[in-house]
């Protein structure tokens, strides 16, 4: 659903971002986006969206042009950017004035998600915090019902409580013909949701493999000491070593994703040829 090909793209008088980026994302899953600051998450979400034009190279989206913005793709595609501004409106308002715009959107599913998240939709949008706007947006964007569903930073502003539901939430509301894609640094917050993993280094995919491939192919434990020299990485704790290694013995481990990704951007290469045979 979501093709890219060959993309090159730099932002005017900067070195290039993209080169020569190829990336493909198929329905039915929840890709984890992952990157440090400055890797490109947030320019690619743009890029998939049309809100930035590529140089050189493909980006397309249900067979269109991202760029060219058809209607009819964009009646299919949401994103909740992390940052963003709402009118003045209640937020019932809103949803008519908008929701009209998504062929597909639900407005009892929408009811549903604001009792779920305790809003009332007389409120006023400009009367509510940060965290509460970010709970409309995500009832609003998992109501459209859209094929591609982008969230950029979807738990910031989330109190704890308010994170668990929007983790089983969305969980529920992915299918066979839809695309959610979470950009995020609170991987802690997403590893029991997204899968596949891509991580982003340096505008170039260094990692994109599903949940399954991780578990096969690398274990996750607490170690004294590495004995075999079957260490891929490792961090220093109280009690010993948080690491990551070579899972030669097809046994189970809890995949540790912050573990996992400060492995990825500091051992890349180590990484994957783990999974090569």
């Amino acid at each position: 659903m979501v093709e890219i090909g060959n993309l090159n793209f730099a932002y005017p008088r900067k070195s290039e971002l993209f080169s020569g980026l190829s990336l493909e994302l198929q329905p039915g899953n929840i890709y984890g986006l992952l990157g440090q600051n400055g890797a490109g998450k947030t320019s690619l979400l743009k890029l998939i969206t049309g809100l930035l034009y590529p140089q050189r190279g493909t980006c397309k989206v249900l067979n269109y042009d991202s760029f060219r913005r058809y209607p009819v793709m964009l009646s299919e595609v949401y994103i909740i950017p992390e940052e963003f501004h709402l009118p003045p409106l209640k937020i019932k308002e809103y949803v008519s004035i908008n929701g009209a715009f998504y062929p597909g959107f639900d407005y009892t599913q929408f009811d549903g998600y604001m009792r779920e998240f305790k809003l009332d939709k007389t409120e006023k949008l400009s009367a509510l915090s940060y965290g509460q706007k970010k709970k409309v947006l995500l009832a609003f964007g998992l109501a459209t019902n859209s094929r591609l569903l982008i969230l950029d930073e979807p738990t910031n502003g989330l109190d704890i409580p308010s994170k668990s539901q929007f983790r089983r939430i969305l969980a529920s509301s992915i299918s066979e013909e839809r695309i959610f894609v979470i950009s995020t640094h609170q991987v802690r917050d997403m590893e029991s949701l997204i899968d596949p993993i891509i991580v982003l280094d340096e505008g170039k995919v260094i990692f994109k493999r599903s949940m399954e491939e991780i578990g096969q192919h690398l274990a996750f434990k607490l170690i004294k000491e590495d004995k075999n020299g079957n260490v891929l990485y490792s961090e220093d704790l109280v009690s010993g070593k948080a690491a990551v290694l070579k899972n030669q013995h097809n046994e189970e481990t809890q995949v540790n994703m912050e573990l996992l990704f400060n492995a990825i951007i500091n051992n890349g290469s180590e990484i994957n040829q783990a999974f090569k045979k």
